[in-house]
């Protein structure tokens, strides 16, 4: 199973956790859980008008053997409007996550997916967990 949190969090607002969304989904081949701005095939919701997330920003995909990844997803401009940084464990070292890139996401571990806006204090928080 993969749980999935989402804070949408904007300049003096860091640090809080008010209107934190959650979304899970079991380890089934095909799962796919999906964060951005379109409420019509994205479990996790931004702001409308935080047009630095994309329609569909980052898509959580469940592979053939029951292992997560996530997947930054190509938005319609050549150059995205925000950076996409992952940590994993509460400790581990913060990477960028390539435009269009994929990084798997380890069996029985945590960590957190931010997107940060390129032009203002705005992010959105994906804590995840992954069960072993």
């Amino acid at each position: 199973m993969l749980e999935l949190t989402m804070a949408t969090v904007a300049g003096s607002d860091a640090g809080a956790t008010a209107g934190m969304v959650l979304a899970e989904a079991e380890s089934t081949p095909g799962a796919v859980l999906r964060v951005g701005r379109d409420g019509a095939v994205c479990r996790l919701v931004t702001p409308e008008d935080w047009l630095f997330v994309s329609r569909v920003h980052l898509e959580f995909r469940c592979g053939s053997g029951g292992e997560w990844s996530v997947h930054w997803i190509r938005g319609s401009q050549p150059d995205p409007a925000a950076e996409v940084r992952l940590r994993l464990g509460e400790r581990g070292p913060v990477r960028a996550v390539p435009y269009g890139g994929v990084v798997e996401l380890p069996r029985g571990g945590s960590g957190e997916v931010v997107v940060l806006d390129r032009g203002g204090p705005r992010s959105v928080n994906v804590g995840f967990y992954h069960e072993g």
